[in-house]
């Protein structure tokens, strides 16, 4: 049986413990890593019985049963000259083209946009419906398959364990499984199981996730250098594709040549 309420499991990588107490009284405490942290009624939070009330289904809504939240009003009239306002007009700063010819093109007509002043089909105003009565709903009544059960929490002749899971990724492991009468004796068991290794395994799994940020991070500048490299291949390439400066000798003067052999 499903429970109605909304118990938030831990969503972290590390093992826990979770531990369930059914009570005479039919009642129930949830206890996650040896500390309680939900209770209820199992009359309340679980479907285990059928429902005590159900909807009536001979019941039929009235004839006269009026849903209709707003109606129209009967006073309300047209107004006058409504329906002579047409909803296109002809578009007052269109020009015949020059180049038209009546004679090839046929008559020339103007064409035509929206009327500002059309107010679209007159309906009448809402008002509230002195009639209505709300949304008609079957009436309830004692549930005949219902019975009531004061040993709701007990399970008789419990053979086997079983667990019915939907999961988004896989790798979950189920170990140190105990059903007894006694929380002292359920809770001890979970000091001697979990208690006793859950801070060596955040120890562990700590360092196995700082072991991967440090190669993770080791592989970082060696990324980079490489788009480096890249952007330096592309960049001799363009340097490739330029024209070489070239350089343009001085020519002697010869006027100078000649005050040097004076």
């Amino acid at each position: 049986h499903l429970v109605k309420k909304d118990i938030k499991c831990e969503t972290d990588q590390l093992s826990h413990v979770y531990t369930l107490r059914i009570m005479p009284n039919n009642t129930y405490e949830v206890y996650m890593d040896l500390k309680k942290v939900e209770s209820g009624s199992l009359y309340d939070d679980f479907d285990m019985l059928p429902p005590k009330k159900i909807k009536d289904p001979k019941a039929a809504k009235p004839a006269d049963w009026d849903e209709r939240e707003k109606i129209e009003d009967a006073k309300d009239k047209k107004p006058a000259g409504w329906d002579d306002i047409p909803a296109t007009i002809v578009d007052p700063d269109a020009k015949k083209p020059e180049d038209w010819s009546d004679e090839d093109d046929g008559e020339w007509e103007p064409p035509t946009i929206p009327n500002p002043e059309y107010k679209g089909e007159w309906k009448p105003k809402m008002i509230d419906n002195p009639a209505y009565k709300g949304i008609w709903v079957a009436p309830d009544i004692d549930n005949p398959e219902y019975k009531h059960d004061d040993n709701l929490y007990l399970l008789k002749d419990l053979k086997y364990l079983g667990f019915e899971l939907w999961q988004v990724k896989s790798g979950s492991i189920f170990d140190n499984i105990i059903v007894t009468d006694s929380l002292e004796e359920a809770l001890k068991f979970g000091e001697e199981t979990w208690a006793a290794v859950k801070d060596k395994e955040k120890e562990a799994f700590d360092k196995v996730k700082e072991a991967e940020k440090k190669e993770a991070d080791a592989k970082k500048p060696a990324d980079t250098k490489s788009a480096d490299d890249e952007d330096d291949e592309y960049d001799t390439e363009d340097e490739d594709k330029k024209e070489a400066p070239t350089e343009k000798l001085a020519q002697p003067d010869e006027d100078e040549d000649e005050k040097d052999e004076l």
